[in-house]
């Protein structure tokens, strides 16, 4: 993904990443000609999905690899990389209604999805995961519409 500056129909180079401290990431990229800015943020879901990916924000800090999509996509592509993982965080239970409800979430991000839930649990002292503590941890985590 690139951007570009209107006025001046340049590719916008990255200039700074901030991460706030609410589980969200601010990029912001620069015109080289004119100098104007703009910023990319994104929710806290985005920002754990692009953390688990390993993509880093504002570009590379090593060389390219020989072969390195073909690696990585071998030792991290199989649909069901978290299928093995239990339905627990530390101490939280699912309850059978939740559990079926997980089953939905497309297999390549159920893992990380279990984890976002997990641990709004355990920050709360929620014992038990049901499909309403998931409504709710959509709207306070600000996932609703995802």
């Amino acid at each position: 993904m690139k951007f570009l500056c209107i006025d001046c129909d340049e590719v916008m180079t990255f200039a700074e990443r901030e991460l706030p401290g609410d589980g969200t990431l601010a990029a912001v990229f620069e015109c080289p000609d004119c100098g104007r800015e703009m910023a990319m943020l994104t929710n806290p879901m985005e920002t754990k999905l692009v953390s688990g990916l390993g993509i880093q924000v504002g570009g590379r800090t090593v060389p390219d690899q020989p072969l390195e999509l073909v690696r990585s996509s071998v030792t991290t592509g199989d649909e069901q990389a978290f299928a093995d993982l239990p339905l627990t965080a530390g101490t939280v239970r699912w309850s059978e209604a939740a559990a079926e409800r997980l089953q939905g979430v497309p297999g390549f991000v159920r893992g990380m999805v279990k984890k976002i839930y997990g641990e709004y649990a355990v920050e709360r002292g929620i014992e038990e995961i049901t499909p309403e503590i998931m409504d709710r941890a959509r709207q306070d985590l600000g996932l609703e519409g995802m």
